[in-house]
C-alpha cells in the first residue's frame, strides 16, 4: 500500500462492485429486468479488470483482494437478493434457506479459489465459479420475463436450480475456464466464425441465448464429471 495502487484495474472492480449495488436496490423496487442485467454488466466488468491487470501487468494483492469482495457484493449478495425477491420468497423458511446458501456458498467458493489460486485452479475452476453462477440466476430472471413476460411464483424449479447453483459452487466438479485458451496463438479460422456466431446469436436474443448458454454451462461440468468417473472406473477394472 505504501506505493498506492492500480487506479485502472481496480477502478473497473469497482464498477462491478457499483453494478452488484445497484441490483440490490433494483431488485427491492421489482425491477428484476434492471438487477438481472446489472449483474451480467458486473460479470463484464469482472472479465475486464482480470485481463487487463494480465495485459498491463499491474496484478496485485490488492487487486485480488477487492476482486473477491467486489464478487462477493455482485455475484452473491445481489443475485441471491434478486432471487428471493423475485421467486424465493414464495417458499418461506425455504427460500430464505436457499437465498442464504447462495451467499454462503458463494463466499465459501471465493475462499477456496483465493487460497488455491497458484496450485490446482490455475486454468480451471473446482466448482462453479460464482460470476457464473450469479449470470445463470440473472439470466433466468431475463429469460422467464422474456417467455412467460410475468413473475413466476411458487416455482419448484427455480427453487431446486437455487439450491444446485449454491452445491456446485462447493462441489469438485471441474469447470473450464476461458485462461485455458491462449489467445496469442493461431487458431483455426472455424473457431473465429464460431465465434461471431454466437455473438450474432446473443444480439438477436440475448435473454434466452444467455439463458440456454448458462444451462449449458452448468450442465457440462456435471457431465463431464460423471463421464471421467465412469472412464476411470472401467480402466480400474481392465486393470484388475
Amino acid at each position: 500500500m505504501k506505493k498506492g495502487v492500480y487506479l485502472l484495474p481496480n477502478g473497473l472492480t469497482l464498477c462491478g462492485m457499483f453494478l452488484g449495488f445497484y441490483s440490490v436496490l433494483a431488485s427491492f423496487k421489482g425491477d428484476y429486468t434492471v438487477a438481472a442485467w446489472s449483474i451480467i454488466g458486473a460479470g463484464v466488468f469482472d472479465g475486464l479488470d482480470g485481463w487487463v491487470a494480465r495485459l498491463t501487468n499491474t496484478t496485485s494483492r490488492f487487486g485480488i483482494q477487492l476482486d473477491s469482495l467486489s464478487d462477493l457484493v455482485a455475484f452473491g449478495v445481489a443475485p441471491s437478493v434478486l432471487f428471493f425477491s423475485w421467486t424465493l420468497k414464495d417458499f418461506g423458511r425455504l427460500g430464505w434457506a436457499a437465498a442464504f446458501l447462495i451467499i454462503a456458498c458463494g463466499a465459501l467458493r471465493l475462499a477456496r479459489f483465493n487460497v488455491q489460486m497458484d496450485t490446482a485452479e490455475s486454468k480451471s475452476f473446482t466448482g462453479m465459479p460464482i460470476p457464473s453462477a450469479a449470470g445463470i440466476l440473472a439470466a433466468t430472471v431475463l429469460f422467464h420475463s422474456d417467455v412467460f413476460q410475468s413473475v413466476p411464483g411458487r416455482n419448484i424449479l427455480y427453487l431446486l436450480l437455487a439450491f444446485g447453483l449454491a452445491f456446485l459452487m462447493v462441489s469438485t466438479i471441474r469447470y473450464h475456464s476461458a485462461k485455458e485458451v491462449n489467445l496469442r496463438q493461431r487458431k483455426p479460422f472455424w473457431i473465429l466464425v464460431v465465434f461471431v456466431g454466437i455473438f450474432a446469436l446473443i444480439l438477436i436474443n440475448p435473454p434466452v441465448v444467455l439463458f440456454l448458454m448458462g444451462m449449458l454451462y452448468m450442465v457440462s461440468g456435471v457431465v463431464e464429471y460423471f463421464y471421467l468417473r465412469g472412464r476411470k472406473r472401467k480402466t480400474g477394472a481392465s486393470a484388475a
